[in-house]
């Protein structure tokens, strides 16, 4: 279990750091339609309440048994099931994961009691489902929450997989009909004649002008200087494929494609090559975009959901590796419906990437600063332990505190260490996340800072 980051919110007046339905994300202020499979009544009626303490409209039906849900999933859909564990129909490891597996994408919790705990703990470690105790019931907002954010990061990857597959399906068309390039040269790898495409290609009006350009500065490179032609073949003399980056006539950067094969004179002799260039320069912008959008918030620029995980997953190992611990600082921007409501939404918008450019200015060049969605920031701190961790989260809250610009911002923190509190990055995200709201459960309401107008 996490400790507890005993923090001051950078707004210290009273009722600033009160209201957690202030803070709630998006998903909780629309109507959340949860499907019951439990028998008992009592514990449907509390699971209802603590979902309408944590700020949620909940839209609920109940069955009671595996049969009867299948049916009700054929003519509705649900944002979460909550499923009585065990229970005459799905009792077992193996009987719940093949109940997992029928209700397919929709996110699943087991209401269980204490002794059933650990075999949960153990199969949901493998994000099959979430589960809350029903002794301790309030921590179904909690689990509603996590499972809702993990839905929508899967939706948020299948979208970019979906994107990078057609541009790759963009590009291969894009490759297959190019406007060619081609040169030859001798067996010294001097230019000897070039086509009208190359000299369009490099920004040259004929290839008369690209030729004696090329004789007095080697516009088009002499590839076999050097290793840029090293993989071809002694025998057939062909070329392999090779990526090179050239100067254009106006001074821009070229990256070509260039491949080639061997020719010869009426004797059979070698008598050097003819290489094939193709303007890949569009192509590799396009996949560098592609790759900064799949992987960055489009409204703050820092790292998103998918970009987060793969930075936690490579200091995982690296900190098995090395064992060295990381830290990870997950921050909640409180209010932020308050501002929208007073202000509008782009103040609320404008808050975000206040905050974001502040955890970007309190980066070093090792750590990554993301988007966790919605209102929620996550910092990941390599080489770092919980002590220093906790003096940037200190600083963090200090620089809201100093910006003068309006409506004044807090927010609410949270800390996980690896491999001190968590083993797994869902693990390492939940011991977080759990400090964060225990902060805000055990916070005292401060005084002395702005009033929003």
């Amino acid at each position: 279990m996490a400790s507890k980051l005993n923090l001051l919110p950078s707004e210290t007046q009273a009722g600033r750091n009160n209201a957690r339905a202030e803070n709630t994300s998006s998903h909780r202020r629309r109507t959340l339609h949860v499907l019951f499979i439990h028998h008992d009544a009592q514990a449907i009626n509390s699971c209802l309440q603590e979902l309408e303490n944590g700020q949620f409209t909940v839209r609920s039906d109940f069955v009671l048994n595996q049969a009867q849900c299948e049916e009700q999933l054929r003519s509705q859909s649900y944002d979460v099931i909550v499923v009585e564990y065990p229970s005459p129909s799905c009792e077992g490891s193996q009987s719940l994961q093949l109940f997992r597996q029928s209700v397919q994408d929709t996110p699943l919790i087991c209401l269980t009691s204490a002794p059933k705990r650990k075999a949960l703990s153990e199969l949901s470690t493998q994000g099959a489902f979430e589960y809350v105790e029903l002794e301790n019931i309030a921590q179904l907002s909690m689990a509603v929450r996590r499972v809702l954010n993990e839905k929508a990061l899967r939706q948020e990857l299948e979208e970019a997989r979906t994107a990078l597959q057609h541009s790759q399906s963009l590009y291969r068309a894009l490759v297959d009909n190019p406007a060619y390039g081609v040169y030859r040269s001798n067996t010294e790898g001097k230019v000897l004649e070039v086509n009208r495409a190359l000299a369009t290609m490099l920004g040259y009006e004929s290839t008369e002008q690209l030729l004696l350009a090329n004789q007095e500065s080697e516009v088009i490179p002499n590839l076999l200087v050097g290793t840029s032609f090293a993989a071809r073949s002694a025998e057939t003399r062909q070329v392999e494929p090779v990526e090179i980056e050239w100067k254009r006539k106006d001074g821009s950067a070229l990256k070509a494609r260039l491949s080639g094969r061997g020719i010869y004179d009426d004797h059979g002799n070698f008598a050097g090559h003819e290489i094939i260039a193709v303007d890949i320069t569009g192509q590799r912008t396009l996949e560098d975009q592609l790759r900064h959008q799949a992987s960055s918030d489009s409204l703050t620029g820092l790292a998103n959901h998918r970009r987060l995980f793969e930075v936690l997953h490579a200091e995982i190992c690296r900190s098995t590796r090395t064992g060295r611990e990381f830290s990870l600082l997950l921050l909640d921007l409180d209010r932020l419906k308050t501002i929208n409501d007073h202000f509008g939404h782009l103040t609320g918008d404008r808050a975000l990437c206040r905050l974001a450019q502040i955890l970007k200015d309190c980066c070093r060049s090792i750590d990554t600063a993301a988007r966790h969605g919605g209102d929620e920031f996550a910092l990941v701190l390599p080489e770092t332990g919980w002590a220093a961790a906790t003096l940037v989260a200190s600083r963090i809250c200090d620089l809201l505190g100093k910006d003068a610009e309006e409506p004044a911002l807090s927010v609410s923190v949270g800390l996980a260490s690896f491999p001190k509190d968590a083993g797994t990055i869902g693990t390492l995200l939940y011991a977080a996340d759990k400090s964060l709201y225990d902060m805000k459960a055990t916070q005292p309401r401060a005084s002395g800072a702005r009033q929003l107008a």
